[in-house]
């Protein structure tokens, strides 16, 4: 090939590239959000994105200064990327024609391979508007339902419970002696086996290693499930944990696992199946649901629990707050036990409470992701129908405007009611967002806020941890997968692990919740329902 040739050929892209990043520009309206600078025309976004990640759109929201929402201009999609709250909170209200659904629906067909007959009873009538039959909107009433603060939640939070209280049992060195765990990785499996246990029952599919690792391995790999790019090369190894996950499922629904299960998986399979959802599509869909209950929690209870342990003198704020609400007995026979009860700790361990909400602050990247399905004005900018709204937590998290300018700090006191230690600290509460919010706030926050702070407390409360290396550091978080909201670390601490000095005569440990009507307002929505 010659030099002519080739020079010929890249001024020829060059110009094409130019072409079509004119184009795009040529179609925006100038009512529409300000379009972002891209440093390289056409793929300029991609590139950042790649780069800078889960930072990108806090990155751009900087550059577009004076406005609310701006325009991400990308090779086939326009995206508008929301940076206030007050813009936030407006298309909430417009639910209906900025929408969840269509995009939800069709990203539990994409990764989880069902067919053509539950791609079309999934998306049959996802707003409500042709009639009353739904099963989206009724799966997503039940799960509602059984996940908010009541006998069904409080049955799986027993569970879930009991099954933390025997792992942490099983880690307990004995006299004198060390344990040495990956701190992320003996984190991880607690929560898992605690999570699944208590929503699938005696018969949990996860129980089995195999399946657990091969739903990790297809959870790694839904980016490329998603994008849908030669699946047989770039999304093999997702696609065949995937289809081993859904098998142990089916399994686990033909032997009647479901019926020994908590209320919520009960539900999750007799719903589907009375709208005539085959079993291997009620599975496949299972396989999505799992995404929600697994994924968070485990780097949530990470972070909190490395923090705690390595920002000057909380570990001693923090166990003097546990340690005052912990139940003492001694029986006939001299055996202590030590009992903690996470519903008193809600209420009596503000300290404890204000950093597990600066941990989701914090360490928090989840974006929620609207469909425009026609042309509307928000807060007099015009959104054009095809294209997808963002509304990215990290630039609300991360937003000096809201939380004052010690955004970048990690400040276990953030969150603690109004008195002196944080009234120099702006908050809006409307700016914090780990869970989403309005009609597609989490519903799983309650469960998962008990399982960390479960894990949390008694972890604090009867280990002595140190880092084998002798001093904490904070991991790195750039590969984290695109299906969490809470960032995964780059790699793992060793810990060392021993009986907390003044506590060796303990004989046992409890953890008890009582009613879960006692309300923790996690979010601006919980604060107004527990109002009402």
């Amino acid at each position: 090939m010659s030099l002519t040739f080739l020079f010929g050929a890249l001024a020829g892209a060059a110009t094409l590239i130019l072409a079509l990043h004119k184009l795009l520009q040529n179609y925006h309206d100038p009512r529409e959000p300000p379009l972002a600078p891209q440093s390289i025309p056409f793929i300029g976004h991609l590139v950042g994105m790649s780069r800078r990640s889960f930072n990108y759109h806090a990155d751009l929201a900087r550059k577009v200064v004076g406005a609310p929402i701006y325009t991400m201009s990308l090779p086939g999609q326009k995206m508008y990327i929301a940076t206030s709250s007050e813009l936030v909170q407006a298309v909430q209200k417009q639910h209906k024609i900025l929408a969840f659904a269509p995009l939800a629906a069709k990203f539990v067909v994409k990764i989880c391979g069902m067919s053509q007959e539950g791609d079309s009873m999934i998306k049959k009538n996802l707003s409500g508007d042709e009639g009353n039959e739904s099963l989206w909107l009724a799966a997503e009433s039940h799960i509602h339902n059984t996940l908010k603060p009541g006998a069904n939640l409080d049955d799986m939070n027993h569970s879930m419970i009991e099954e933390v209280v025997r792992e942490l049992n099983e880690l307990q060195p004995g006299p004198g002696k060390l344990a040495k765990i990956g701190m992320y990785h003996w984190l991880k499996g607690v929560i898992t086996t605690a999570t699944t246990r208590s929503v699938y029952g005696p018969m949990n599919p996860y129980d089995d290693k195999d399946i657990a690792d091969a739903f990790w391995d297809f959870q790694e790999g839904i980016v490329a499930l998603l994008l849908g790019i030669l699946p047989t090369l770039t999304a093999r190894k997702p696609t065949a944990a995937r289809e081993k996950v859904v098998k142990a499922f089916v399994k686990y629904y033909q032997a009647g696992g479901h019926k020994q299960a908590s209320t919520y998986a009960r539900g999750r399979y007799e719903l589907p199946s009375s709208y005539g959802m085959s079993v291997d599509d009620i599975a496949r869909a299972e396989v999505s649901g799992s995404v929600a209950i697994m994924v968070n929690t485990a780097p949530a209870t990470f972070w909190t629990l490395l923090l705690i342990h390595s920002h000057p003198g909380l570990l001693e704020e923090i166990r003097k707050e546990i340690d005052a609400c912990t139940e003492i007995t001694t029986d006939s026979h001299g055996k202590i036990t030590k009992s903690l009860d996470i519903t008193t700790l809600k209420t009596s361990c503000p300290l404890l409470l204000s950093t597990y909400q600066e941990v989701l602050r914090y360490r928090t990247m989840g974006v929620s992701i609207r469909e425009v399905l026609s042309d509307t004005v928000v807060s007099g900018y015009l959104l054009k129908k095809g294209a997808m709204l963002q509304m990215p937590a990290r630039v609300l998290h991360t937003d000096p405007n809201n939380w004052g300018p010690t955004v970048d700090e990690f400040d276990p006191r953030r969150f603690l009611p109004s008195s002196s230690d944080n009234k120099n600290r702006p908050r809006k509460d409307t700016c914090y967002r780990p869970f989403g919010g309005g009609k597609t706030l989490c519903p799983g926050r309650h469960f998962a806020t008990n399982e960390v702070l479960a894990a949390v407390s008694l972890a604090v409360a009867r280990f002595d941890m140190k880092p084998v290396k002798g001093k904490w550091e904070l991991p790195s978080a750039h590969n984290t997968s695109a299906a969490t909201v809470i960032m995964e670390p780059d790699f793992d601490l060793d810990v060392e692990v021993a009986t907390r000095k003044g506590f060796e005569d303990v004989t046992k440990w409890d953890v008890t919740l009582k009613k879960s009507d006692a309300f923790f307002a996690l979010v601006t929505e919980d604060q107004e329902f527990s109002e009402k």
